[in-house]
């Protein structure tokens, strides 16, 4: 039986003397979105930043396996080649280095195999052309005088050219407005398929306006209170996260 694409298990997270993850547990199978929601300062970002190993953070305890694997001490790099994304809320500007030359150092570490600039950029026009994207975007300095949308839509590129198997989203809709917020969502819905799965972390209801998950979590205090469907994400639209709070939550 294939072992299931990520399982977090009872994971405690620090920064510093200050535990932010506190006992999480998740399971994504193949095929599968989950939106994990929560409200400001739940640890959303820094679940995120743990999965792909920011050294920034401490694993405390507990396990992160991935297609059965224990990565919870592997290396940042070693998380990116074996097939895991990260799509930041604010990414970075890197002065310098176009768009192009980016995913060709990134895809080249992700597959081993070195591109060359015209393999690449015939690779990134026909992605660009699929995303609806102004060819100019890949000779420009990557996330350098980006709007917020150019940004979000540079991670979606990001994405399709390096084509991994598991992404984590986070936060890509926050400051989106709606045109973006297709783009983000229709690269998401060209990626998804049975062997590839997704983790959406948002504050808000309305990127699931247009990604219905499989699976809808509600992360408060550093770990999941409740487990759903899609509903589950209309309901805290409606009536917000209170109910979830420690103290509250029955």
């Amino acid at each position: 039986m294939t072992a299931p694409l990520l399982v977090i298990n009872d994971l405690h997270a620090s920064a510093g003397d200050t535990e932010i993850i506190k006992g999480m547990n998740l399971t994504i199978e193949r095929g599968e979105i989950h939106a994990l929601m929560g409200p400001n300062g739940s640890g959303k970002s820094t679940l995120s930043y743990v999965l792909m190993g920011h050294p920034g953070y401490e694993v405390t305890g507990g396990q992160i396996l991935y297609k059965g694997e224990d990565i919870t001490e592997t290396d940042p790099d070693e998380r990116g080649r074996s097939g895991i994304f990260l799509g930041f809320q604010y990414p970075e500007e890197i002065p310098g280095v176009s768009v192009l030359n980016f995913l060709r150092t990134a895809l080249s570490n992700r597959t081993g195999t070195d591109y060359t600039v015209l393999e690449l950029r015939l690779k990134v026009a026909e992605a660009m052309t699929q995303l609806g994207m102004d060819q100019s975007f890949a000779d420009r300095y990557l996330n350098e005088g980006f709007s917020g949308g150019e940004r979000k839509r540079s991670e979606v590129l990001q994405m399709t050219i390096l084509d991994p198997e598991l992404a984590v989203l986070d936060e890509t809709d926050s400051g989106l407005d709606i045109d973006a917020l297709r783009t983000v969502a229709e690269g998401v819905q060209r990626l998804h398929d049975d062997d590839r799965g997704f983790l959406i972390i948002t504050h808000y209801q309305r990127m699931l306006d247009y990604i219905t998950p499989d699976v809808v979590h509600v992360f408060v205090d550093g770990r999941v209170v409740e487990t759903g469907g899609p509903d589950l994400a209309k309901e805290i639209e409606e009536s917000g996260y209170d109910n979830y709070r420690v103290g509250t939550a029955g």
